[in-house]
């Protein structure tokens, strides 16, 4: 069963935040809230915590996981960031918006798209997500959170239920699945980020999600 953490969405407590990292920090996978909808993430730098992500989300290893940073500034730690990537990603972030840029060395190979050496980073528009962000001091990973296996055997993505779960019944659902639950008592969101791909000269939007009229008039 998760511990689940009630915090403050606009002024996270510090004691609790700290709870919540030193578990982290000891590879446990946590639902939590982003600035889009709810997530699943661990430390990136946990590999067994990034594993049993993957497991949760019955995912190959050879598929990509976006991760959230803090700031740009920390994006360019995990990220080949060219001048023109740089002036798109300075006027949408913080925000729903992922970007796909080349991954240095610092991103774990878990993680990246094997293939092309990519990898997806966030930077969440989000109280809890940031204050986690900083007092963990690591990027955290993030996938939209998804429910047990329906009667054909199939997962289904959180993101496709729209507002046919309450808040109770996912935390529910994945209580026995990941090892904390956060709770904002925020809304729950249904649409996901935007997706820029900006590996490349020309960028181009991947993905329409959450704000994704502002990202073309910068793309």
């Amino acid at each position: 069963m998760a511990k689940t953490y009630t915090i403050h969405p606009e002024s996270p407590q510090v004691r609790t935040v700290e709870q919540i990292v030193v578990m982290l920090r000891d590879g446990a996978v946590m639902l939590y809230p982003t600035d889009t909808v709810y997530a699943i993430g661990c430390d990136l730098n946990s590999k067994s915590a990034v594993q049993r992500v993957r497991q949760i989300k019955q995912q190959s290893n050879d598929k990509p996981l976006t991760f959230l940073c803090p700031s740009l500034s920390n994006v360019a730690t995990y990220a080949r960031v060219s001048d023109t990537a740089y002036r798109i990603m300075r006027h949408l972030i913080p925000g729903p918006y992922t970007f796909l840029l080349p991954a240095t060395k610092l991103v774990p190979r878990l993680v990246q798209n094997s293939k092309r050496k990519t990898t997806g980073i966030r930077v969440p528009d989000h109280a809890v997500s940031q204050a986690l962000l900083n007092a963990l001091g690591n990027p955290i990973i993030s996938t939209s959170a998804h429910l047990p296996q329906d009667d054909n055997g199939q997962f289904t993505s959180f993101a496709q239920t729209e507002a046919s779960i309450s808040q109770a019944e996912l935390f529910d659902c994945l209580d026995k699945l990941v090892d904390i639950i956060v709770d904002d008592g925020s809304e729950l969101g249904y649409q996901v980020s935007t997706i820029l791909d900006l590996t490349e000269s020309e960028p181009a939007i991947a993905r329409k999600g959450l704000g994704w009229e502002e990202a073309a008039t910068w793309v």
